[in-house]
């Protein structure tokens, strides 16, 4: 049995495509199923519903053989989990699906250049901690970091911090919310990755898969 953990939402739903590359159909609709294991048209390979975050921890230790999940998530799990996390993962395609970037936004009219070059201490709230404090490191700003799991929009419009780390795809609800995006940290896009364990001892199908979603991959 082949086990591909996926999170539900726009990971879920381009992944699809590069299922049907392989010749694998999920025979359910996550978001009407309340089923966590949802079968799929080929009884050897199953799909498992994970939070995102959770989708590296579940490869690594063997609940899935494959996951997709975003660069972002992998960089934070290899933070949370330290250099040996990286062992059990391989991570042979970046998929080029949910893509997005990490940003540093502030509200509008704040002096964001004139408040790091002058060596202010920022207060940033953010949910991706370790990203933040590598980028802020890197440029010498010195930065209290405040870990949230919600809506990070709402940070700096009470007075909780001075700027936010957060993805941002289209930007329409930092304009909502009268932020501005000030710095681009990196670009995000979705990997796959392959339990080294389970690559071994079922070769031959997950390598099946792999190739069938790198022939699928859009170009860029």
């Amino acid at each position: 049995m082949i086990t591909l953990a996926l999170s539900k939402g726009r990971i879920f739903d381009e992944t699809m495509p590069l299922l049907a590359a392989a010749g694998i159909t999920v025979l359910e609709d996550p978001e009407k199923s309340r089923k966590l294991i949802l079968p799929t048209n080929q009884d050897d390979v199953r799909v498992v519903l994970v939070r995102a975050t959770d989708v590296p921890t579940y490869v690594q230790y063997g609940g899935a053989d494959l996951g997709v999940t975003g660069l972002d998530t992998l960089l934070e799990h290899s933070a949370d989990w330290g250099a040996s996390s990286g062992a059990a993962l391989y991570q042979p395609l970046d998929l080029r699906i949910a893509r997005c970037r990490m940003s540093v936004a502030v509200p509008d009219g704040f002096d964001y250049a004139g408040a790091v070059r002058q060596g202010s201490r920022l207060r940033v709230a953010t949910k991706y901690v370790a990203i933040a404090r590598e980028f802020f490191a890197n440029k010498g700003v010195h930065v209290d970091l405040i870990k949230l799991y919600g809506s990070m929009e709402l940070a700096p419009l009470t007075g909780l911090a001075d700027a936010i780390v957060d993805l941002v795809s289209t930007g329409n609800t930092l304009k909502a919310n009268r932020l501005v995006e000030v710095e681009r940290i990196m670009d995000i896009s979705s990997r796959l990755v392959v339990n080294q364990a389970a690559l071994k001892l079922k070769q031959a199908r997950i390598r099946t898969i792999i190739d069938a979603f790198a022939g699928a991959i859009r170009p860029e």
